[in-house]
């Protein structure tokens, strides 16, 4: 009797490594379909930027760079989440302090520079560029024409044009970037003096990419160590000056649990005097 009772035992463990696969491949097959815009999908994980886009599939769209994705949030311009108060009150305490040249990495059209100057006095003198993929430049320098009668948006297609800004602003798009923040900082002439980074997926131990699909397209997604990212900054002579917690973003990828995030960061830090250029 026992040794039926192991015997079914072994054959139901043997059989565990198959379930598996039918339950990954069933996911890959739903995840690679998904067209809803009104959440995203997580899949996989992977050591480099490189193997996960090469694990998109040449029939699935890739990236932002492109007509559908280029046209997603408008409705962001006209108003703002809770997560996005620190960031304007950061931005709002070095305006005050002579800050006025703005570097958005990935900001799409131009989200934050419109939603923010309902509750803002935006500098006379300012200038927010924002750097985003061909296709979402140009629908962003489109709509500034009927929107941004200031003329204070700008459009820029390489991070290296962020030297010589004030601040380095990034909500929710580091994590798309092939390169690390770190590396992009390293290579600047001049860096900015001020970074305010919202929505950062991070993990407490690990660093690794996953894969999104946002619903026009999937992208390749990266996920940085807590020591690693913060270390990294701190190198460069950054210091923290504020943190907080988003957990209403999440990162669930089936199939690892361990790798899934409950909640997203932000930071708010300032470059030492004597490390400005």
């Amino acid at each position: 009797m026992n040794a039926h009772v192991d015997s079914t035992g072994s054959e139901a463990m043997a059989r565990l490594p198959l379930l598996r696969q039918f339950q990954e491949a069933r996911y890959t097959r739903r995840f690679f379909a998904h067209h809803a815009l009104t959440h995203h999908l997580y899949r996989g994980v992977f050591p480099s930027f490189e193997a996960a886009q090469a694990s998109i599939p040449p029939s699935s769209v890739s990236g932002y760079d492109n007509t559908e994705s280029a046209d997603l949030y408008r409705e962001r311009t006209r108003r703002i989440f809770i997560n996005d108060y620190p960031m304007i009150y950061w931005l709002g305490r070095w305006f005050a302090e002579g800050a006025h040249r703005v570097f958005d990495i990935g900001g799409h059209i131009g989200i934050a520079y419109y939603a923010y100057r309902k509750y803002l006095v935006y500098p006379s003198s300012l200038s927010w560029t924002v750097m985003d993929v061909p296709a979402v430049n140009a629908a962003g320098a489109q709509w500034a024409i009927q929107h941004d009668a200031a003329r204070s948006l700008h459009f820029a297609d390489e991070v290296g044009a962020a030297s010589g800004s004030d601040v380095l602003f990034a909500a929710g798009s580091l994590q798309y970037l092939s390169y690390s923040l770190e590396g992009a900082l390293a290579a600047m002439a001049e860096k900015p003096r001020f970074l305010l980074l919202n929505s950062v997926p991070i993990h407490m131990r690990e660093s690794y990419f996953t894969v999104q699909n946002i619903g026009t397209a999937c992208c390749p997604y990266r996920v940085t160590a807590e020591r690693e990212f913060l270390g990294g900054l701190a190198a460069l002579g950054y210091e923290l000056q504020d943190r907080w917690e988003n957990p209403l973003r999440s990162c669930i990828i089936p199939f690892h649990p361990d790798k899934s995030l409950d909640r997203y960061f932000g930071f708010a830090m300032r470059r030492r005097d004597n490390h400005q250029e």
